[in-house]
């Protein structure tokens, strides 16, 4: 497994080749602020372990926060053929039907958040992501409790935001976390 220096060498060079997702971002600030959250800093591996291949989308400015999104050019693949939450994994399982896991306790096992559905229309706004595969996104209350979950993925020059059963599962369909450092 990598340590906090991979780590860092990765998201250094990962900025600099994607400088239009954090325009007025600096890197010496970002790294300076990494140094003072190691416990952030081993979340970012995981992050990059799993194939999410996080980068700084932007800060927050009333908190001071830096933004950080898997921008992998997918869905993370390791995080695929999952349902959206143990409830609808836990109905598979009676099924007989065995997802990989799913989003939600994935998303918390990491240490990150899922996207919003604005979070995920922002990430598109910054590149074409998800044009093959697709995303689990947090899904409002009021559709959770009717069995239903939300996703996104990005076709025909356009973001998209769908339902499907929390109880699906796709081998293109997985979710991007965000962190907030």
């Amino acid at each position: 497994m990598m340590n906090e220096n991979d780590i860092l060498n990765i998201l250094k060079k990962r900025f600099h080749e994607n400088e239009s997702r954090h325009i007025d971002v600096s890197w010496e600030e970002v790294e300076n602020r990494l140094m003072h959250n190691i416990e952030k800093l081993k979340i970012l591996i995981k992050m990059e372990y799993t194939l999410g291949e996080p980068d700084v989308i932007g800060k927050d400015e009333v908190t001071g926060e830096y933004i950080f999104c898997d921008c992998s050019k997918e869905t993370p693949k390791s995080r695929t053929n999952i349902c959206y939450d143990l409830k609808g994994e836990e109905l598979r399982i009676k099924k007989e039907v065995f997802p990989s896991g799913n989003a939600i306790t994935m998303a918390h096992e990491i240490g990150i958040d899922i996207l919003t559905e604005d979070e995920y229309i922002y990430l598109q706004s910054l590149g074409e992501f998800d044009t093959k595969t697709s995303s689990w996104l947090k899904t409002p209350t009021e559709v959770r409790e009717k069995g239903g979950a939300i996703f996104g993925d990005h076709r025909f020059g356009r973001t998209f935001i769908y339902h499907n059963s929390a109880q699906s599962f796709y081998s293109v369909r997985g979710f991007r976390g965000i962190l907030r450092v």
